[in-house]
């Protein structure tokens, strides 16, 4: 069974009028649960296809993270507090950068992260593409991506802050790769995203590394050679 060929229904989350010490006190360890305008929103475990893709950039960007001490990888569910009396959003992914690990507390992260992933479900459209975009923005998240994986509509959308602290969208290059400017020397081949099954995370990261001058020259003669091994494989 391919991941194309399960077909999803569509449902959308639950929404429940609460204060946010009662969200505190009622959100899910295992399900994406967010809290907005006095609302609690419970989203429904994500399919197969968002899970893959969600793995793939987890393991891809917390290695690549790791590797250079950039700072830290989360995934949800995983309590974002954009501002003091503001929303509460649980992002598919995040990265804190060295100069924010204090705002990094036990239970939740509290501030906008230097960069947000969310990947698109039949469910979160409008969460994902107009009302995060907006509170991301509000929040100072330097770089956000969002994924749709949705069959017949694979897109990938990313926005870097710039002086004004506006979203302003940047252009993949004509090989399919966005450069990052929150992750030095990291780029993305969008094309990765919509391979079945998606490539092996390791190769693609000794891909990134191997002729990276953001990384010491030790470490790309290292995935030089693992690339080449893997390459090989």
């Amino acid at each position: 069974m391919t991941v194309a060929s399960v077909k999803p229904t569509v449902e959308a989350p639950e929404r429940i009028r609460l204060s946010y010490d009662e969200y505190r006190r009622r959100a899910s360890e295992t399900r994406t649960t967010e809290w907005v305008d006095e609302e609690m929103i419970t989203y429904m475990p994500p399919f197969l296809r968002h899970k893959i893709i969600s793995r793939f950039l987890f393991r891809l960007i917390d290695e690549y993270v790791h590797m250079n001490k950039l700072g830290a990888v989360l995934y949800a569910p995983f309590e974002v507090k954009l501002w003091p009396d503001g929303p509460s959003r649980e992002p598919d992914l995040l990265f804190v950068s060295n100069d924010k690990l204090d705002l990094l507390v036990e239970k939740r992260f509290d501030g906008g992260p230097d960069l947000v992933i969310e990947i698109v479900s039949a469910g979160s459209v409008r969460e994902d593409k107009v009302r995060k975009f907006d509170e991301y923005e509000q929040a100072g998240v330097a770089e956000y991506w969002i994924i749709d994986p949705r069959q017949r509509l694979e897109t990938a959308e990313f926005f870097q802050l710039d002086e004004s602290r506006i979203y302003q969208p940047v252009e993949v290059g004509e090989d399919g790769v966005y450069q990052s400017r929150t992750l030095p020397g990291f780029w993305l081949n969008v094309d990765w995203l919509w391979m079945e099954p998606l490539p092996n995370h390791q190769l693609k990261l000794a891909e990134i590394v191997k002729d990276n001058t953001a990384v010491p020259e030790q470490l790309r003669r290292l995935y030089a050679g693992l690339y080449d091994y893997l390459s090989q494989s």
